[in-house]
């Protein structure tokens, strides 16, 4: 599997999301710049957290207008996975592939620590290797995680399974303590806590890796039924 990690001005996790894909999980992975990319060829697309452009405006909102988002757009609409991470799930509400906007933290600071999570739908491409209610420990880092969406668009992602992980303690305020959602199709998760900075037990926790052994996972089963 082709893992694509997408490089703005100011991503600063690209190279985590990068050793998780290439050094951890032993798949072939790429950083590309977002002004070189041709993204037809990859299996898979990375937007790690960072700052991009500064967070000028709103966090990921310079970035969401880039050029790439048209090629990312058109390749998850294909089916092909993608995966936002902090500001990278900032860019993804941005830019109108997921519902919902980002707000600052409710005790308006910078919070950089481990926090428990739960898995609130592992019958996702995402989440296959995790058990319905599993607690796993991710660390967030950032300052506007507070996620916020309106009651009808609420009611719509509880309906249609579309709240992936939750906050135990919510440290940030976010509505309905959501910390990952996915689209309808199920194709495209953003969540502020770092999965990639949770492959292995010396970074703290393990639990990210299985969020990334369930994206293989999937695809080589895809790939193998479409040979």
């Amino acid at each position: 599997m082709k893992f694509a990690v997408i490089v703005f001005p100011g991503s600063n996790c690209d190279r985590d999301m990068y050793h998780a894909a290439k050094e951890v999980l032993q798949e072939e992975a790429d950083l590309v710049w977002y002004q070189s990319a041709n993204l037809e060829n990859y299996d898979a697309i990375l937007l790690p957290g960072g700052f991009s452009y500064g967070d000028y405006l709103r966090s990921g909102a310079v970035a969401a207008t880039s050029e790439i988002m048209l090629q990312i757009k058109a390749e998850a609409a294909k089916g092909k996975p993608v995966l936002g991470v902090c500001n990278g799930f900032q860019i993804l509400l941005e830019a109108g592939l997921l519902p919902g906007a980002m707000q600052r933290n409710k005790n308006l600071a910078f919070m950089c620590h481990q926090e428990p999570l739960v898995v609130e739908n592992n019958e996702t491409l995402f989440t296959s290797l995790y058990k319905q209610g599993e607690v796993v420990q991710f660390p967030i880092a950032h300052g506007e995680g507070n996620y916020f969406c309106d009651e009808e668009t609420l009611e719509s992602l509880k309906t249609k399974k579309q709240i992936v992980f939750t906050y135990k303690n919510n440290p940030n305020g976010s509505v309905a303590d959501i910390a990952g959602i996915r689209n309808e199709e199920g194709n495209v998760l953003g969540m502020m806590p770092h999965p990639e900075r949770a492959v292995e037990a010396l970074l703290g926790s393990a639990d990210g890796l299985k969020l990334f052994q369930s994206v293989v996972k999937n695809w080589r089963e895809s790939y193998v039924a479409n040979t």
